[in-house]
């Protein structure tokens, strides 16, 4: 899996106290059966320590089966009303055969222009 994040200023006031990021995501099958994205957790985490989680089901309204070799691209996007936060998270998967999986999407950062850590 791979994790590339943009800061988006057209999409944010700072003035306002609103910041976004957007986020591509891969998820790559290097296994030996097709797997289904069922539902998605995140833990996103503000620069003042705040703490929201989203769950749902699937990703960007998709439940998308991701064949042996294969991997499957989406694009979202995480507003904040600090400069700076992390997501992580973990998808649920099942695969053809029937096997449940819980993939960890590990910590990254959500860094803005101003930022401390910028």
């Amino acid at each position: 899996m791979r994790v590339a994040v943009s800061f988006l200023p057209e999409q944010s006031a700072p003035a306002l106290g609103r910041w976004f990021w957007s986020y591509h995501v891969r998820i790559e099958n290097d296994g030996r059966e097709s797997v289904q994205l069922l539902e998605r957790s995140w833990r996103i985490i503000d620069g003042e320590g705040r703490l929201f989680e989203v769950r749902g089901e699937g990703v960007v309204g998709e439940t998308p089966l991701i064949r042996p070799g294969e991997s499957f691209d989406y694009v979202s996007g995480c507003p904040l009303e600090t400069s700076s936060g992390e997501m992580s998270g973990s998808y649920h998967l099942v695969s053809e055969s029937g096997a449940v999986l819980e993939v960890e999407i590990p910590a990254f950062d959500l860094v803005g222009p101003g930022s401390a850590t910028a």
